[in-house]
């Protein structure tokens, strides 16, 4: 465990004193920000036509602040964090190889899952930070928005969309992993990542034209439905457990690929 810390602190170490990173976190503030202000524009909007024309013309999303911001907020964070962790991942395994020093690794007295685990380590803390960021926009509704009962935000249901993120953002790293270790070009590597991601996330689509059994194993297997629980503040075990299995399969394949690649 304290090999794994190691190399997790020095991926962590790398993230940071590249610009890399922070040009990350800066497009997802950019590009969050973008959304936040038109959900809330929207929720304006949808607060003057109340005042206008009553409740009855006024979808009931838009009757508190968090379903009608928080909740399509977070859907948005989840799409965005789609291109983002790919960048985020792509170097975990690629650059080592690139830069020659895969094979200095491989011959140091360290196990395989402990590099696996230290370097998913490592890339779970930096996305956990881009993530981190987007905590900012509830806590700003939270300070000036006001809710119909004094209270601005049902913060159970907000901060459950938020771990549904972080948990989201876990799997997306636990692939791109996985997709990094298999190649020494970064860029191979993100493209692959994002070709996997965004299939895997648009199942729940490709299930509205098939028939039962088949429709619901197809949602089982979507990355969009087993997170709209989480989303709107529902804590959905089987989606936990999906998740979890995923991240879980994804380091076991990184492990069985660095430890081939040790031998080879």
């Amino acid at each position: 465990m304290r090999t794994s810390l190691a190399i997790a602190r020095k991926e962590l170490s790398i993230y940071f004193t590249t610009p890399w990173a922070y040009a990350v976190f800066t497009a997802m503030l950019a590009i969050s920000s973008f959304f936040f202000i038109s959900y809330l524009y929207q929720f304006d909007q949808a607060q003057e036509m109340a005042r206008s024309f009553g409740w009855k013309a006024v979808p009931p999303q838009f009757r508190n602040l968090t379903d009608g911001v928080m909740v399509p907020f977070w859907t948005s964070v989840m799409i965005i964090t789609l291109f983002v962790a790919p960048f985020l991942s792509m170097r975990l395994f690629a650059e080592e190889k690139r830069n020659k020093t895969f094979e200095l690794l491989m011959t140091a007295p360290v196990r395989p899952v402990d590099i696996v685990a230290g370097k998913y380590l490592g890339g779970l803390g930096v996305i956990s930070t881009t993530l981190g960021l987007t905590i900012f926009f509830p806590l700003l509704l939270s300070v000036f928005g006001q809710g119909e009962e004094g209270s601005a935000l049902e913060w159970s249901t907000v901060l459950m969309g938020y771990g549904g993120m972080l948990l989201w953002g876990a799997t997306c790293m636990a692939i791109g992993m996985f997709l990094s270790a298999l190649t020494e070009s970064q860029m191979v590597a993100a493209l692959l990542t994002f070709a996997v991601l965004l299939p895997w996330l648009l199942l729940r689509g490709l299930a509205q034209g098939t028939e039962e059994p088949v429709r619901s194993f197809i949602n089982y297997l979507s990355f969009d439905a087993q997170m709209q629980g989480m989303l709107r503040g529902v804590l959905d075990l089987k989606a936990l457990v999906f998740f979890l299995s995923v991240i879980f399969f994804s380091l076991l394949l990184s492990h069985r690929t660095v430890e081939a690649q040790r031998w080879a």
